[in-house]
């Protein structure tokens, strides 16, 4: 079942940008144009399919906001829209506990939407930790995360944090005042920066008016971000949310560093640089599978290179699947490779084995045909220093799975 976004807007023209723009976020755009339609179309459907409501704040049986009474009142994380500027308009909106608002006349709304639709959604794997020693402050600063559907943890010392940051490997943002009865929090966040950097945990100070020397000192004690009490919740919204991307970006530049960028397994740098690392430091037993599509180049001659690129990607998702605890790599071409520590060689042929008949009976549909392959496979556990090392041998002993006739697992 698609994830539903719900749509109250009386104006055509913007219900139909609405719609795009909800459709472009991947989401189902279910669209009424009054506050009585809204209630017909949300009773035909299962509360918890809906991400989210956009909802314009005047409507023809709604003049004052009350569309958005109804989707709170249902439990629907609520994004307001309107075309009015006027501070009255804004203090009754912001009265309200929504996601967000927007005045219809911005140009940058809708690109500013978009991305919040898909955070709404991603926000539901992202923790956030608020150490706080004021438990209403720290309560309120919760109860706004939780509107934009983050994983919330609440910590009332910096003990508390400690743990919580240890424990939780989802967070990703620290929002932290001074007032920690056991440390201050420029201690915290020093201490912090010692084991994260700031493309790992996020940290935003938040300091109150009487205090604004906090906001410096925070930043300079490796805080990435600072807010000033009392903050607009437009101000604080945007501040996680540009904090949180910003790690999230730095993550898609590792992954692009490290991937290979059709099968989004690591790439042949990124397997020695992890693969050495554990070698050198560990005494336990480690296999190394060196795999090779057999007649790749047919595939390619004969369907095109879309064909080879869809078999390289299946193939490459059942590796994902099938070694998931392991650390597989494409090594360039049709070449894959598995390392497998903790494992003796005759776990890891019973488990190469099985994984070389599931790729014997793959049928990949490709273009009205039917593409199917085999692969030879090395595997040896012969570890002489290096795992470039190891590699020779397995590349020696795929050579002779080759010349054996292929669709063969040979260990040594």
């Amino acid at each position: 079942m698609p994830t539903k976004v719900l749509v109250i807007e009386d104006s055509t023209t913007i219900t139909r940008v609405l719609q795009r723009v909800v459709e472009k976020a991947g989401y189902e755009a279910v669209c009424a144009s009054s506050l009585f339609q809204a209630r017909h179309l949300f009773d035909q459907d299962m509360p918890e399919s809906f991400l989210c409501a956009i909802v314009d704040f005047h409507l023809p049986d709604a003049p004052m906001g009350e569309s958005i009474d109804f989707t709170i009142e249902s439990y629907i994380p609520t994004i307001v829209v309107t075309g009015r500027e006027d501070e009255e308009t804004r203090e009754i909106i912001v009265s309200k506990p929504i996601v967000d608002y927007f005045t219809k006349g911005n140009n940058q709304f809708y690109e500013y939407l978009s991305r919040l639709l898909v955070r709404l959604q991603k926000n539901k794997q992202i923790g956030i930790l608020v150490a706080e020693g004021s438990r209403q402050q720290r309560n309120k600063t919760l109860a706004l995360l939780q509107r934009h559907n983050f994983v919330t943890y609440a910590a009332s010392t910096a003990e508390d944090a400690r743990n919580q940051l240890a424990q939780h490997k989802d967070i990703r943002l620290l929002i932290t005042t001074n007032d920690l009865p056991d440390a201050s929090g420029m201690e915290l966040v020093d201490e912090m920066r010692v084991r994260y950097s700031k493309e790992e945990l996020c940290i935003i100070g938040l300091s109150d008016r009487d205090h604004r020397k906090q906001s410096a000192n925070f930043i300079k004690s490796g805080a990435n971000d600072y807010l000033t009490r009392p903050f607009y919740l437009e101000e604080f919204f945007c501040r996680v949310m540009q904090n949180i991307e910003y790690i999230e970006n730095i993550e898609a530049l590792h992954r692009a560093a490290n991937s290979d960028y059709l099968t989004g397994l690591f790439n042949r740098r990124y397997f020695f640089q992890k693969t050495e690392n554990h070698a050198q430091q560990s005494n336990e037993p480690a296999c190394i599978a060196l795999m090779d599509i057999d007649y790749f180049k047919n595939i390619n001659d004969t369907y095109g290179h879309d064909a080879g690129d869809m078999v390289l990607k299946t193939i490459a998702n059942l590796i994902i699947g099938h070694f998931a605890a392991y650390i597989p790599a494409r090594m360039g071409g049709e070449e894959f490779c598995v390392y497998l520590p903790q494992i003796t060689i005759e776990q890891a042929k019973d488990l190469i084995e099985q994984f070389r008949m599931q790729v014997e009976s793959l049928s990949i549909p490709f273009a009205g045909n039917q593409l199917s392959c085999t692969i030879s496979i090395g595997l040896t556990d012969q570890f002489n220093g290096s795992v470039t090392d190891m590699l020779s041998r397995a590349d020696a002993l795929l050579y002779q799975a080759k010349e054996a006739g292929r669709n063969q697992l040979v260990c040594g």
